[in-house]
């Protein structure tokens, strides 16, 4: 986890053209690592999605509590603790920052969002420079705003709706990780 910089977060809602297409974009564009969200669909279509992610080449974080056959989860801020090769937490504060105990956080939104409006107030980048594996997130649509949050102190960026509603996904995510 501590090599990724970029995780492409999925919503197939917001993406432009089949999930699958947008991820094997996103991998030509050099991502590896998605955390596959898609949480409203029955237990086996996710495990389809991240079997199909991962026969592309994809690293899948499962977002929730099972892992979907993979290694690594993604939990909710409210999600009791569950082990796992690999384990990540969604936090909204410090406190939750400082209270985890899971591999990497994602800290959000660090910038208005426009994926989930009215989720806020916007963290900023100042809120990155605590300990621990923080990976910024919310709101973070071009190269300077990734730059803003490694600068700050983000191990990474975890982006979906830049990604997601972009004509071009491949050439975001090369402009991301540059």
């Amino acid at each position: 986890m501590s090599e990724t910089r970029l995780i492409v977060v999925t919503d197939r809602s917001l993406a432009t053209r089949p999930l699958l297409d947008v991820v094997k974009a996103c991998l030509d564009g050099g991502a590896s690592t998605f955390l596959l969200r898609e949480k409203d669909l029955p237990r086996e279509q996710r495990l389809g999605l991240a079997e199909a992610m991962r026969d592309l080449g994809a690293f899948v974080i499962a977002g929730g509590t099972d892992p979907l056959n993979g290694e690594a989860i993604h939990l909710s801020a409210k999600d009791e603790r569950v082990a796992a090769k690999l384990t990540g937490r969604s936090c909204h504060s410090k406190a939750e920052v400082m209270a985890s105990t899971e591999d990497y956080v994602t800290l959000s939104p660090i910038f208005l969002t426009r994926s989930k409006p009215g989720y806020g107030p916007a963290l900023g980048t100042k809120a990155l420079a605590s300990k621990g594996n923080i990976v910024a997130l919310g709101g973070i649509e071009t190269a300077e705003q990734a730059r803003q949050c490694l600068d700050a102190g983000a191990s990474g960026v975890a982006v979906m709706g830049a990604i997601m509603r972009a004509e071009d996904p491949k050439t975001v995510v090369k402009g991301l990780l540059s």
